[in-house]
């Protein structure tokens, strides 16, 4: 479980590298190619059916884990006070684990099933055709509920990050006086923080210029 959390972790930092083109004011062509890559590069490919592995195992080894929990210690105790041993983070792994499975379901159905079997316009440009992915993305953006979707499951990915990535690490034995610390604060900061931020920038940034509003 540590190992595939710590892998998607890693895929955040590059599936968010490449959506910050949606930022461009180019008609959405830095998009549609960077997607048009993603797509069709062979080596980006096989480590697609990783990532999907790894979601899977990830989701399935956090069931196992829970029930085994569960099992261990079937009567709780009489009293406790979580809140002075552990952070609400922690405490909330599997609820916030649910939110960010049932985001992704939502999430694949709205992008990557369009992309590879729906209906998506094309787009040309020096000649070649692309995948007009941006416009699913706009279309997708323009409704409200989902922009809010979108915002409120990066908070739970926030949340599951604070805890998770450094858990990754010391699950692993890979805990240092030296180096822990830089660890906790980049779990704490980058993906807990800026990661999650500039996600739910994007489907922010995409309604307010859809509307009009800037």
């Amino acid at each position: 479980m540590s190992l595939t959390g710590l892998f998607l972790s890693t895929f955040l930092i590059v599936h968010m590298a490449g959506n910050l083109q949606l930022f461009k004011a180019d008609g959405g062509r830095a998009f549609n190619e960077y997607t048009y890559f993603m797509t069709h590069n062979p080596l980006i490919l096989t480590v697609s059916y990783l990532l999907y592995t790894s979601i899977l195992v990830h989701a399935l080894m956090a069931l196992i884990l829970t029930r085994h929990n569960q099992a261990s210690r079937p009567v709780k105790y009489a009293y406790s006070k979580p809140e002075a041993n552990s952070p609400w983070s922690s405490r909330n792994m599997g609820i916030l684990g649910t939110v960010i499975l049932v985001f992704i379901i939502i999430h694949m159905r709205t992008f990557w099933y369009e992309m590879h079997f729906g209906s998506v316009p094309m787009a040309e440009y020096d000649g070649k055709q692309y995948k007009d992915l941006y416009a699913v993305v706009k279309e997708a953006f323009s409704e409200w509920w989902y922009v809010l979707l979108y915002v409120v499951s990066m908070v739970a990915v926030g949340y599951h990050l604070a805890h998770g990535f450094q858990s990754g690490f010391q699950t692993l034995g890979w805990r240092h006086p030296k180096y822990t610390p830089l660890i906790e604060n980049v779990g704490r900061i980058f993906f807990a923080i800026i990661i999650p931020a500039a996600f739910a920038a994007m489907p922010i940034y995409i309604f307010l210029q859809v509307h009009g509003i800037i």
